[in-house]
């Protein structure tokens, strides 16, 4: 399979002989599959297949059914990388035969029965960190919050425009129970942004070493996935 490291940063191209040379990219709550653009110029460089799911972030249900999509669209084995709500969603479709792991990018992880919302349980979501729910049930980053909750590490026009592009998402999907936890099944990694305001860095840490994830720290704001794409382990 891949073999993922924490070397994160050679710019070597992978062996034309290894396994795993599709990466499927997943995006989560508040955000597009656009935010993946460095990490797909630094994969794709490298030779890897790299594709983008899109999720309508209408469901949990909706979302795993987007990321088997692409999956399907696989040529071979594949590693799924998942981002912040992300994670929730491989895990559920990381049951796919061609996935071969599953990275975490500040990422939940819950277990099978388990819902999204219950990994929040003993812990505090940092204050900045702020969700608008609105009457039709779907919820958006707080406008006035949004760059220092999500974005804080970018520049003041990168995080306008992710603030007024982001995706609201149904908030009923963070209390759906999960069916599969891929993580017990599939090797995983993690990569925690230590300045993360959407999660409690305890609450990252906790979750990765739950799953026996191999961890990578990166100074960071959530919007890691964007601002350090040399960050993911390859």
């Amino acid at each position: 399979m891949l073999a993922f490291t924490t070397n994160a940063y050679s710019a070597e191209q992978i062996p034309q002989n290894r396994a795993v040379r599709n990466v499927v990219l997943v995006h989560g709550a508040f955000a597009d599959g656009s935010g993946w653009r460095g990490v797909y110029d630094e994969l794709t460089e490298r030779g890897y297949r790299v594709t983008i799911v899109q999720n309508p972030l209408t469901s949990l249900a909706d979302d795993v059914a987007a990321t088997k999509r692409a999956l399907g669209r696989q040529d071979g084995p594949a590693i799924l990388v998942g981002h912040s709500w992300g994670g929730t969603v491989i895990t559920e479709a990381g049951v796919d035969p061609k996935v071969a792991g599953l990275v975490y990018v500040s990422a939940l992880s819950p277990d099978a029965g388990e819902t999204t919302s219950q990994q929040y349980e003993g812990f505090v979501t940092p204050p900045e960190f702020v969700i608008d729910t609105r009457d039709d049930g779907f919820g958006f980053m707080k406008a006035e919050n949004f760059k220092a909750a999500f974005a804080a590490d970018t520049s003041d026009a990168d995080a306008a425009f992710m603030r007024d592009s982001q995706v609201p998402i149904a908030m009923s999907a963070f209390d759906t129970q999960l069916t599969h936890a891929t993580w017990r099944t599939r090797p995983s990694w993690a990569v925690i942004a230590t300045d993360d305001k959407a999660f409690e860095l305890r609450m990252l840490r906790h979750m990765a070493n739950r799953i026996g994830a191999e961890i990578t720290e990166v100074a960071a704001s959530h919007a890691v996935f964007m601002t350090q794409p040399n960050a993911l382990p390859t």
